[in-house]
């Protein structure tokens, strides 16, 4: 067999369709990987519907102007390509890392300081498909007991919110955290805001169903943004000190403005959804008065896919919840039409070929 099916997003009309391609090839330091399973994630919705568009996008990109999307993938090593250092035998169990380091600029060539600028299914084709090529440095072995739909969602929909949670947001011990959004990335946050310790855990979402996933999740608390009462809420939850650190994980211009409304002393907002509105503060000197902060964060770095990947295996934390269904790859544009409209309010959606 020398094709595959994928799905194929088309950069200048942004039509998606899953097409029959050729097989990549693995070339040097790479390895083809067969996928058996990959999360849809609202990034890639902004992806195709053109919100997003690749940042640095690889030659073949340019060239094709068509993309394969995915980023959150799980598989099976295939085929191992020429000059391949590692012990990638076929067979062996993998999960991807969701971008890789361009190898080129200064940081990558002198401070090995990269913060893989080049992201799976956005620079380059991503796991979407029967089969996906990797740079042998972007693989991570997975033990037989972690299932594939849950590591492939691990690189994205659990290490960002961890990344922004343990690094960005720098979360506590009896820290108050409030969560805005508990869908994809905000479900992982409050579970795992409650395991780096904090107290109370605040989820803030419109939907009912929303709020009540939240509470399953381990949220102290689940509030509506829409409620009268809500900055009463927060201070009666937090005893009237207000919020530590508060985390923007649905990307809503709006999120972010009532988030700043209910920070505490020294408060910080990490802004760790994507959304091209801007960030507005309605009382900038008291704001500043009570040195708050605003931060972005975008994404994870490696080490925390490793240690996720360790926490699963260990069993800290279970993400066979996180999992709300799975989807045939032929029908991946059913699949984002369902995230898009939130269909069943799905936490992630996972692709199987």
């Amino acid at each position: 067999m020398d094709t595959m099916l994928a799905g194929r997003l088309r950069l200048d009309t942004r039509t998606f369709a899953v097409e029959e391609v050729p097989i990549p090839v693995p070339g040097p330091g790479e390895v083809l990987v067969a996928v058996r399973a990959a999360g849809v994630c609202l990034s890639d919705i902004h992806l195709i519907d053109g919100s997003l568009s690749p940042f640095y996008p690889v030659d073949t990109v340019k060239d094709s102007g068509a993309l394969t999307p995915g980023h959150e993938v799980a598989g099976v090593v295939h085929t191992v390509g020429p000059d391949v250092k590692g012990n990638w035998t076929p067979g062996l169990r993998v999960v991807l890392q969701a971008g890789q380091a361009c190898g080129d600029c200064a940081d990558c060539l002198r401070h090995m300081t990269c913060r893989q600028p080049l992201t799976r299914g956005v620079d380059y084709d991503g796991g979407w498909a029967q089969y996906a090529l990797a740079r042998e440095d972007t693989l991570l072995p997975i033990p037989d007991h972690l299932p594939f739909d849950q590591a492939a969602i691990i690189p994205d929909a659990v290490s960002t919110p961890y990344a922004a949670i343990v690094d960005t947001g720098a979360v506590r011990p009896a820290q108050a955290v409030g969560i805005w959004g508990a869908g994809g990335l905000g479900a992982h946050g409050i579970r795992l805001a409650r395991l780096a310790g904090a107290a109370p855990v605040i989820a803030v979402d419109p939907l009912a169903s929303a709020r009540e996933r939240a509470l399953l999740f381990g949220a102290d608390h689940a509030l509506d943004p829409t409620a009268g009462d809500f900055t009463e809420a927060v201070h009666q939850a937090t005893a009237g000190r207000g919020i530590d650190v508060a985390f923007d994980f649905a990307g809503v211009g709006a999120a972010r403005a009532q988030a700043t409304t209910v920070l505490g002393p020294n408060g910080v907002l990490v802004l760790a959804g994507l959304t091209p509105e801007p960030v507005s503060v309605a009382d900038s000197i008291d704001f500043c008065f009570n040195v708050r902060q605003i931060r972005g964060h975008y994404g994870s770095e490696p080490e925390h896919v490793e240690q996720l990947v360790a926490l699963a295996a260990a069993g800290r934390i279970d993400l066979g919840p996180s999992v709300s269904a799975h989807v045939p790859l032929t029908e991946a544009a059913d699949a984002v039409a369902r995230l898009e409209k939130k269909v069943g309010d799905p936490i992630r959606l996972v692709l199987t070929p």
